[in-house]
């Protein structure tokens, strides 16, 4: 729903087309979007300095090893890591991303939520995907509609080597799989890899491209599931944003 609000007041997207509220009768003008723009804006960041309060009692040193963090030890309560290829600065005060404030305040929500888990098991590369986790059954088509569309729909256009290079770029690497055309694997975090996998269309048979995305088992240990779905649409928009 998140990435959906979202979705409507940045993009202009139809709120008639989501599946779950019938808004027959209601007027929805641009200055009820707008509004709704603000709302959401305005919800983002109370939830931004609610999860700063949050981590502001956490020592950073006993954290960063279960969340393969670094600490930088010139600076106080700094961690350094990767995030889908960006360098990320974050203290108890304020996060960079390669050096600038972040453009979204969801992206400052996911990456306190994953400093807020401080960890848990670490991945096994035992991959399932998003209905295979507890209550995710509302975010199955958020995940198709906001990442694994628009990647297939992206991927059947590109040389397959281009797509490999943007991959090796963010840090990812080609994983062995017998039925795909393409499968890689991507550390969106540090403990929060995911992989893509691509089946291009057949045009012949019927067959539309296709992408999925699978989780490490162990994948709620270190984000909720708002924030691993919102991961997989920032995943797309940066694989997105190479690629074109």
């Amino acid at each position: 729903c998140l990435a959906y609000a979202a979705a409507v007041a940045k993009t202009g997207a139809d709120p008639s087309s989501c599946p779950y509220i019938d808004l027959e009768g209601l007027p929805l003008s641009q200055q009820t979007v707008g509004h709704a723009e603000d709302l959401t804006k305005d919800r983002d960041l109370a939830l931004v300095e609610h999860l700063n309060q949050k981590i502001a009692p956490l020592v950073f040193a006993e954290i960063a090893e279960p969340l393969g963090l670094e600490v930088d030890i010139s600076l106080p309560d700094t961690l350094r890591f990767i995030y889908l290829g960006q360098e990320i600065l974050l203290t108890k005060n304020l996060i960079t991303i390669n050096g600038r404030d972040p453009e979204d305040p969801r992206d400052q929500i996911l990456l306190y939520n994953y400093i807020h888990s401080q960890g848990g098991k670490s991945p096994d590369h035992n991959w399932i995907g998003m209905e295979s986790l507890p209550n995710s059954i509302s975010k199955i088509k958020t995940l198709a509609v906001y990442c694994e569309n628009r990647l297939a729909e992206l991927f059947d256009r590109c040389e397959q080597q281009k797509i490999l290079n943007t991959c090796a770029e963010m840090g990812g690497e080609l994983v062995p799989n017998e039925t795909a055309s393409l499968a890689f694997q991507i550390p969106v975090l540090p403990m929060v890899p995911q992989q893509i996998l691509f089946w291009e269309s057949e045009p012949a048979e019927g067959f539309e491209p296709r992408v999925k995305i699978l989780f490490d088992h162990n994948i709620l240990d270190f984000l909720d599931l708002e924030s691993l779905v919102f991961s997989s649409e920032r995943l797309a928009d940066r694989l997105i944003g190479l690629l074109r």
